[in-house]
């Protein structure tokens, strides 16, 4: 039996342990692993609250600024128990939760101040927790995005962790924009403040463009014995250098990532979707859940600010209940420059959007929170335009009815390592329309299973997702037959964790499945 450790900032197989898909990945990753008949452990951070029902399993003692931290170990309960795996977080007062989600902090100012911090200790308990046998004896450690790659600096660096050295340790890039950079030196949260004994390589670990700063995801990709990407086509577009808006590729990592290439360390393995134990929706409650989700947000404290703009909402959704439309497009997303640069830099091509729909009756349905100045540009296209319903918050039953009953899925990311959207509205045998990029040239064939836009420029991406978007509507009005066939095939497309998890036996764990 081999026996896996996964660490991570997120785990969606506990409650209120998710920001995004780096959640669903840890989720799903060790299940297919049990399946195997292997174990798997996953440790995340409590933030100073995940592990208040956990079962205390040892306290963690190790030396961080000259001072002795002690931490606490926790097994806890997942939402759904399965064989051979053990979730357990790590306690201690400074790892806090922060305003995103609940997990991380947004530090606008300084930034990664104080994650880098909350880091800091968790990864260097993990470690004291791995010499310690607390996970037995380990054959893979799975590493995801910089929150949890300072184990790989510790493995090297730091003399109370060589034992690390005898353990395959595989990284995974969830989000290669992300980066993790702090000061060498000079600040309290910089890395010679937090590891005074361990002599800087500060070559080996610098920031290309700060090189003042260490850069933590250049870390895991400099010093990871497998480094991973979620889909083969953003394998093919972090090699080259960016050139935004036009092109988002290596995020100034392009040089380490070749290098990882060329010594056969870099693989792009597609991510996998949950066909089992979905969430069971009812057709026909989209709206009501709309309102439901609506009222809620209205009694919630924090949403007091932007009350005005969710009663104007829940007005607009009472009118689709007696005259339904005939065409919805909708998008669930976090409100980013990753997912919606296009429509902020260009909102009259959001608006051209909306009025070929109000042609066919139709409407747009955006929901989703996020960066302040997004959230206020579709506050105010949604003040001008009656048929675009923007749900400014989160609920999970309302996902679900979109997923359910959208016709068509719009997913114009900038870049997408993977994505995950678009896989669970295929799964309900519905179109999108999305970007040729990353994760998405990976699952949805333009006119086969969905419908997809690029170009060369920035107006050229434009003008191409005006005329993808009137082909869609153009196949729905006038050629059912080939609708009919387009969602078909959209359905049958299946991306099996099975299959991934065959590939990370293969290519990141070299193991026998």
């Amino acid at each position: 039996m081999n026996n896996f450790l996964f660490v991570s900032a997120e785990n969606d197989a506990i409650a209120q342990c998710k920001a995004g898909g780096m959640g669903d990945v840890v989720r799903d990753v060790p299940r297919k692993i049990s399946e195997k008949g292997d174990k798997a452990n996953v440790v995340v951070p409590s933030y100073g609250r995940l592990h208040q029902k956990g079962t205390f399993k040892e306290k963690l003692s190790f030396q961080l600024r000259n001072t002795t931290y002690i931490a606490e170990l926790y097994e806890v309960t997942p939402k759904k128990k399965f064989k051979n795996i053990h979730h357990y977080v790590v306690h201690h007062p400074e790892i806090e939760g922060g305003d995103i989600a609940h997990i991380y902090h947004n530090d606008p100012k300084e930034p990664f101040y104080t994650d880098a911090i909350k880091y800091f200790i968790f990864c260097t308990a993990v470690a004291e927790a791995i010499k310690n046998g607390a996970f037995g004896k380990l054959d893979v450690v799975h590493l995801h995005d910089w929150h949890s790659s300072l184990l790989l600096f510790l493995r090297r660096y730091h003399a109370s962790y060589t034992t690390l050295r005898k353990i395959r340790f595989v990284y995974t890039i969830h989000n290669l924009a992300i980066q993790g950079i702090r000061p060498f030196e000079n600040n309290y949260s910089s890395l010679k403040n937090w590891f005074p004994d361990v002599l800087i390589d500060y070559k080996g670990l610098m920031d290309y463009r700060y090189q003042d700063c260490v850069n933590l995801m250049a870390v895991g990709i400099r010093l990871a014995d497998a480094v991973h990407t979620v889909s083969p086509s953003y394998k093919e577009d972090i090699l080259l250098p960016s050139k935004p808006p036009e092109f988002i590729g290596g995020e100034g990592l392009e040089k380490d990532l070749k290098i990882a290439d060329n010594e056969g360390r870099l693989f792009g393995i597609l991510n996998g979707c949950n066909y089992k134990n979905i969430r069971a929706a009812n057709t026909g409650f989209i709206y009501r859940n709309t309102v439901k989700a609506l009222f809620r947000w209205l009694q919630e404290e924090s949403k007091k600010y932007k009350a005005d703009f969710l009663a104007h909402t829940g007005e607009k959704v009472m009118e689709l209940v007696d005259n339904r439309p005939k065409f919805i497009v909708s998008s669930v997303a976090r409100l980013t420059e990753q997912k919606f640069y296009f429509f902020k830099r260009s909102p009259e091509t959001f608006v051209q959007i909306l009025k070929k729909l109000e042609k066919v009756d139709g409407i747009f349905m955006l929901l989703g929170t996020g960066a302040p100045e997004y959230e206020e540009v579709f506050r105010e296209l949604s003040y001008k335009h009656k048929n675009f319903i923007f749900t400014n918050g989160q609920s999970e039953d309302l996902i679900d009815s979109i997923y359910l009953e959208s016709d068509l899925y719009f997913m114009p990311s900038q870049f997408e390592p993977c994505g995950i959207s678009q896989m669970l509205s295929m799964r309900n045998g519905n179109p999108c329309l999305v970007h040729h990029t990353g994760g998405l040239k990976d699952t949805v064939v333009h006119m086969k299973t969905g419908f997809s836009f690029d170009g060369k420029t920035f107006d050229q991406k434009m003008k191409n997702m005006l005329i993808s978007f009137d082909e869609a509507l153009d196949v729905y009005i006038n050629d059912k037959p080939k609708w009919k066939r387009i969602k078909t095939n959209a359905k049958k497309m299946k991306f099996t964790w099975e299959k991934s998890v065959e590939e990370y036996y293969e290519k990141l764990y070299v193991l026998k499945s």
